[in-house]
């Protein structure tokens, strides 16, 4: 079969395309394991950090890259209930985190980091770690749904307890700002969103969006929102430590910051903001599967469809990774075979 490995040295340039042995060739499934065809998968930012270094330096390589993959179940070893072959099924982040709180175990079973991932043609998982995808989406939509859909979800639904009337602040219109979107629609929520692109935030409001700001024009965004909105219930916070003073600035006394990504860096914010205004700022890893089959449900009943921005042929895996880093998308970068 074939598969992408990061080799040492990280970078493009060491994520090759390599034959390797397809799993069951080399030792029978074991106790509830699946063996799935891969027919689709979505990138994150995440895993730009992983291919070039910067994740985790200390990575064990080669090692196969990816989190987020959708496919058909092939085979299913002793003991597996929960799956049989030709399910469609889509892989779980973090594949011992099946629900209650993350735990320092759980968080160690991340896919295409502490475990291998998923950018090959056929993976053997537990079936602990899969869910079925909802029956109105393709294998592309369902590969967006691992990472970023789960994240916008526990942010808002599950960590935010997000109510309708609420007043949601998203930035930028990557995967999980776009999630967030649709999620924070369906709950009856009003959506205020950032970008530096007038174009990406005319396209939000085809989606729901019910004000925004170009915070390249408008350096001092958390401010214009406080004003606008009298303060916003919730932020989904995926810059990181050059976003945070201003998200601290726009949400209300009392009001909820969902702390998600490093886009902008990691530098330190005054927590001063915290203390004054009662803010509870909250961590976001993802989410269980307990939540993704929550989260599926919802999609199901709802049809929501998730946005993708350009779909790349399996062997172009590389340029999809190029593509994501230009900051060009509108959605979802999806790679399919």
């Amino acid at each position: 079969m074939k598969a992408f490995e990061i080799q040492p040295g990280f970078g493009f340039d060491q994520l090759k395309l390599v034959e390797r042995a397809e799993p069951t060739t080399e030792r029978p499934l074991a106790a509830g394991q699946v063996l799935v065809e891969c027919r689709a998968w979505s990138l994150n930012y995440r895993d730009l950090l992983v291919v070039t270094g910067a994740y985790n330096p200390r990575l064990r390589l080669p090692l196969v890259p990816l989190s987020d993959g959708a496919g058909e179940v092939r085979a299913v070893g002793p003991g597996v209930t929960r799956f049989r072959p030709g399910d469609r099924v889509a892989t779980c982040f973090m594949q011992r985190w099946v629900e209650g709180p993350l735990t320092a175990d759980k968080a160690r079973s991340d896919l295409g980091g502490n475990l291998p991932g998923v950018l090959a043609e056929f993976v053997v998982l537990q079936e602990d770690g899969l869910v079925p995808i909802p029956d109105h989406l393709s294998f592309e939509e369902g590969a967006t749904l691992p990472c970023a859909a789960l994240t916008a979800w526990n942010a808002l639904v599950v960590s935010g307890r997000l109510q309708a009337g609420e007043t949601v602040l998203l930035q930028g219109t990557g995967g999980v700002s776009l999630f967030a979107l649709q999620f924070a629609k369906l709950h009856g929520a009003r959506v205020l969103i950032t970008s530096r692109s007038d174009e990406k935030l005319a396209r939000t409001k085809e989606w729901g969006a019910d004000d925004t700001i170009n915070y390249q024009t408008v350096p001092e965004w958390g401010k214009q929102a406080w004003e606008r909105t009298g303060g916003v219930d919730h932020v989904v916070e995926v810059g990181g430590g050059g976003t945070l003073p201003e998200s601290l600035r726009a949400v209300r006394h009392g009001g909820h910051i969902a702390l998600i990504g490093i886009l902008s860096g990691t530098a330190p914010a005054n927590p001063l903001p915290i203390l004054m205004k009662g803010i509870r700022v909250q961590g976001i890893y993802v989410g269980s599967r307990e939540m993704f089959e929550a989260m599926n449900r919802a999609i199901t009943l709802h049809h929501l469809r998730p946005v993708i921005d350009r779909v790349f042929p399996f062997d172009q895996a590389v340029d999809a990774l190029k593509y994501l880093q230009s900051g060009a998308h509108f959605g979802k970068v999806v790679i399919r075979r």
